[in-house]
Order: C-alpha cells, then sequence, then structure tokens
C-alpha cells in the first residue's frame, strides 16, 4: 500500500515538474518552426491555403485535453508528419497552445 501510494506521489510529482518545467515562448518557437506551414498559429487571422482544406488553428487544438495533445504529438496520424519531438518540446509546445486559450 505505502509503496502504490509513493509512487503515485512521484508520479505526480514529475508530471507536476514537467508542467512547471514546459516553457510557452520556447513552444512559440516550435509552433512557428513546425506548425505554421499548415496550421493557424496564434492569434493570426491569416490562414495557409492548405488550412482552408483541413488542419485546425492552434487555437482550436487548445480545447484539447493536454493528455490527449500530448498523445497525438507522440505518435501523429492523418497527414501530420512525425516531427519526432522530444518530451521537453511537446511539453513546450502544449504551454504556448494551451496559452491560446
Amino acid at each position: 500500500m505505502i509503496r502504490s501510494l509513493s509512487a503515485a506521489v512521484l508520479a505526480s510529482a514529475v508530471v507536476a515538474h514537467s508542467a512547471v518545467a514546459a516553457d510557452a515562448q520556447r513552444g512559440s518557437a516550435l509552433a512557428n518552426q513546425w506548425c505554421a506551414n499548415c496550421h493557424v498559429i496564434g492569434t493570426d487571422a491569416t490562414a495557409p491555403a492548405s488550412t482552408q482544406q483541413g488542419p485546425p488553428t492552434l487555437r482550436s487544438v487548445a480545447a484539447m485535453p493536454p493528455d490527449q495533445l500530448r498523445a497525438f504529438l507522440i505518435h501523429p496520424h492523418g497527414k501530420m508528419p512525425d516531427l519526432s519531438l522530444s518530451r521537453s518540446e511537446i511539453n513546450d509546445l502544449i504551454a504556448y497552445i494551451g496559452s491560446l486559450k
């Protein structure tokens, strides 16, 4: 019982640390580097041509639960390329996308 509780506390601490360590500014730079070719990022009203055919704006992606977004970024599917982002980069990107709510 104590081991289970200790494991749960440790896991919570790791998740909390990841959320605190995430940097939305670095996430913004990643979004500009990797996402801007297909998605509208930030509050930019002008969409790349391909956005009109499908990819959601990052502002609409911000409505996704962070865990669901993390899973999608780890294992993208559909027309989205595999960006091979590190965990830190994913956390930063999620922090930035979350700031768009």
